[in-house]
């Protein structure tokens, strides 16, 4: 369910709207446990994802770092190391 949670500061392009918007939706799914609200709660479950997003824009905006900014590319490729790893199966 948290797979567009992903860590989106220091990063060369900074991350996107769409990328912010992705993990506060993932965020709000997770903790409400529903992936789509009733009716009755859409307007609440909306609300949210729109604060956590806001909140994680102000937050991102706040944030100092002495660290050069990562690579996107290289990032995913450590990534999918770490999960080839995880996930290979012994002979």
């Amino acid at each position: 369910m948290c797979r567009n949670i992903r860590t989106l500061s220091n990063f060369a392009p900074p991350a996107s709207s769409d990328e912010i918007a992705a993990a506060a939706l993932q965020y709000v799914r997770k903790v409400s446990g529903t992936t789509k609200p009733s009716a009755a709660n859409t307007a609440a479950f909306d609300r949210a994802v729109a604060e956590v997003t806001a909140s994680t824009h102000r937050l991102l905006d706040a944030l100092v770092t002495s660290a050069p900014p990562r690579d996107r590319e290289i990032e995913a490729a450590k990534a999918r190391e770490r999960s080839r790893k995880r996930f290979a199966t012994s002979a």
